[in-house]
């Protein structure tokens, strides 16, 4: 945000912002409070801007307008005039606290992100910021439902925003707070939340489908009056009063059926809903049978949510009928109590009463507890928790029972796994198959609203990664990838371990390996253990550890230096090069491959040097190539068949015993070794030089590779440069 001087069109603006709130406000007491927020928040975020030129502060005045429509309590408003204070002015929570109270402080702490610490990408501080908004949330719901309101508006706002960052923000709202607003009952949030986030990422169908619905609206209409008139004559005979609308339903789900049907708009029969509101529960089975009377039923299409409500406290009865026009039509009935809680959901009865109100708020969101056991598990990437939230805020449900009769609820296509997972972790762990309504079936089978499942165990069962191919909800997904990171996280320690010790030792910097236990945190790592894993995962090296703790330290290791004593013996057990027959030439090597015995050759004809013989692998061959008559094809020229003489510089441990593995594997080859030297380094890190007599390239590129195996050694090169 900007930070500069209001003009007085903004004074006045948030004068009359603030008069507004205020006048909501019923009890005098808690208009002092609120007021005394205000002026607080005008005062610290003043000469503050928003991308819209507005002053920051209506920002704040906004979000707890959409908190007074919700319903909320005074706490949550006073929260939310000063939910941003902490993030962008010099206010501490410690000052929130002594002006406003421990309960402002704690939920202006929940919606405040985390900004002190090193974070490894993007994509880990978002992760570390939900996982401590749903730690916060777990203990006091509040933290979401301001962080709702902040979202809504910001929304509602958000084209002053670079378009890189309004498809950034979208896309999180989608995948997040459009799932997370369902799962919390808010139905009429989540569709606000789904058209804004539709009509950020995909404009042209937004616009499309709105300028449909406006162009149809009237027609409709007239179709809903003749539907619900017979409807409502009939429940006032009754004497059942009742409130009958008919309405569209949002653009976003509009779009969702346009593409999943791959049809037109006007080839889709279920743009629209009929709800019926009415006082009591026993009157909603009466216009049920009303309902039936006029028009007939769709088989399958109906559901029955009062009976059994959904997951996120959701109730009413759904059925789809036949209109007299041939159309199909759902209707939704509900009293007035659930119509206001399928609106607004969690909010619709917030009372903060004691402890046993938030067992009741525990009850009514069973998924918060097991999101909860997730992040107190060990090992748990935050990254991971995203994903399961995206996998698991399933809209849909179907009913399983088991076979003494208790109902277990599921996201749709979910499978015996599931069902055996949302019992007890230990039963899902051990399960082979299951039976679903008596017959045996896959545990990948995919269970049917009303099944009946019964799980057949075994002890010696064990989780497999192909589980994760086909379970539904997060709670197994969670259990089956925990079992199998744990084995995968103790083989990555003990491959990080290794990799970062070879690493140091081969920059020379192994008295560092200390202080990087010390400072895994100053890179974004939890603990020592997490470095470990993430270097034996392959998601960093040990030069990029290296060079984020230790930015002024050289990261490449030098260059072993020429051994022109070892090249020019290893060269005069050769007569030299032959070039298409002819031996005895004068030639010379090219000093950028230094190429020896043993190597593939090639010759260029120089302008001044003569010949010139290269390795065939050698980088400067490609400039040399436009002058393809120059280059020519040589050999080593040798009258018998004889070894040539290969050195190796091997890096490791100064261990008992490393050489004589060494030497054993060399001689196990049938190799002779002609020269030995070593040095023992500061750090117990030795070097070892070996010539020795070889057959040909192949052999020689085996041995290295036996010896690198070696648990101490670090490195092997061939030295010809």
């Amino acid at each position: 945000m900007d930070s500069v001087k209001y003009d007085s069109s903004h004074e006045e603006l948030i004068d009359k912002k603030g008069k507004n709130l205020l006048a909501r406000i019923s009890s005098k007491d808690n208009k002092i409070v609120i007021q005394n927020a205000l002026d607080f928040s005008i005062k610290m975020h003043e000469g503050q801007k928003r991308k819209s030129g507005l002053p920051y502060v209506s920002h704040c005045i906004d979000v707890a307008n959409i908190l007074l429509d919700w319903n909320m309590d005074y706490t949550t408003i006073i929260s939310a005039l000063l939910h941003d204070l902490v993030e962008d002015t010099n206010v501490s929570l410690e000052d929130i606290d002594k002006e406003f109270g421990s309960d402002v402080a704690f939920l202006v702490d929940g919606v405040t992100k985390i900004d002190h610490i090193a974070f490894r990408s993007q994509e880990h501080k978002q992760a570390e910021n939900f996982t401590k908004l749903f730690l916060s949330l777990a203990k006091d719901l509040r933290v979401i439902i301001i962080k709702f309101a902040d979202r809504l508006n910001n929304m509602e706002t958000i084209e002053y925003l670079s378009s890189k960052k309004r498809k950034e923000i979208a896309s999180e709202t989608k995948e997040i707070f459009v799932p997370l607003a369902h799962r919390l009952g808010m139905a009429n949030l989540k569709w606000r939340f789904e058209d804004l986030a539709l009509k950020c990422l995909d404009l042209k169908s937004y616009n499309s489908i709105k300028k449909k619905i406006e162009g149809s609206s009237k027609s409709n209409q007239k179709i809903l009056r003749s539907t619900i008139s017979p409807v409502k004559k009939e429940l006032d005979s009754y004497k059942i009063q009742s409130d009958i609308s008919g309405r569209y339903k949002s653009i976003s789900s509009i779009n969702r059926k346009l593409e999943i049907r791959n049809k037109k708009f006007e080839e889709i029969y279920d743009l629209y809903a009929i709800r019926i509101i009415v006082d009591k529960i026993e009157e909603c089975y009466l216009a049920l049978g009303v309902i039936h009377s006029i028009y007939p039923p769709v088989q399958d299409r109906f559901k029955d949510f009062i009976a059994m409500p959904k997951t996120n406290g959701y109730q009413s009865i759904h059925t789809t009928v036949m209109t007299k026009d041939n159309r199909l039509t759902e209707v939704q009935i509900r009293t007035k109590e659930m119509d206001y809680t399928a609106e607004v959901g969690v909010a619709a009865h917030w009372l903060y009463k004691g402890d046993s109100e938030m067992d009741r708020f525990d009850e009514q969101v069973p998924w918060l507890r097991d999101l909860l056991a997730m992040m107190g598990s060990d090992n748990t990437d935050p990254e991971e928790l995203i994903e399961l939230l995206k996998i698991d805020m399933f809209e849909d449900e179907i009913f399983i029972f088991t076979p003494k009769g208790d109902l277990i609820k599921l996201p749709v296509d979910s499978t015996p796994l599931d069902f055996a997972f949302a019992i007890h972790s230990e039963l899902g762990f051990s399960c082979v198959r299951a039976k679903v309504n008596k017959k045996l079936v896959p545990l990948s089978y995919k269970l049917n609203n009303g099944d009946i499942v019964e799980m057949e165990t075994s002890k010696n069962q064990k989780p497999n990664s192909g589980w994760l191919n086909f379970v539904k909800t997060s709670r197994a997904s969670h259990a089956i990838a925990k079992y199998l990171r744990k084995i995968e996280i103790e083989e990555s320690i003990k491959i990080g371990s290794q990799l970062l010790e070879k690493g140091l030792r081969k920059l020379k910097i192994y008295d560092k390996l200390n202080d990087i236990k010390k400072k895994h945190d100053d890179i974004g790592y939890k603990n020592f253990n997490e470095l470990l894993s993430d270097l034996g995962r392959g998601g960093s090296t040990v030069k990029d550890v290296v060079t984020k703790i230790f930015p002024d330290i050289k990261t490449s290791p030098d260059k072993v230096s020429h051994d022109k004593e070892f090249i020019d013996s290893a060269r005069s057990d050769f007569e030299g090069i032959n070039l298409d027959g002819v031996n005895n030439l004068v030639v010379d090597y090219g000093k950028c491959c230094n190429p020896i015995p043993g190597d593939d050759v090639i010759g260029y004809i120089s302008r001044g040097r003569g010949l010139i013989v290269h390795r065939l692998s050698c980088s400067n061959l490609s400039s040399l190539s436009e002058e393809s008559d120059r280059i020519v094809s040589v050999n080593w020229d040798t009258k018998k068949n004889i070894s040539f003489k290969a050195k190796m510089h091997i890096t490791c441990i100064d261990s008992a015993g490393v050489l004589n593995e060494i030497a054993d594997i060399i001689s196990k080859n049938k190799v002779n070794i002609i020269d030995v030297k070593t040095d023992v380094t500061e750090g117990g890190l030795a070097n070892i030089w070996i010539i020795c007599k070889i057959g040909d390239v192949s052999q020689l590129e085996m041995i290295m590779k036996s010896i690198l195996k070696l648990k101490n050694v670090d490195s092997v090169e061939r030295i010809h440069s």
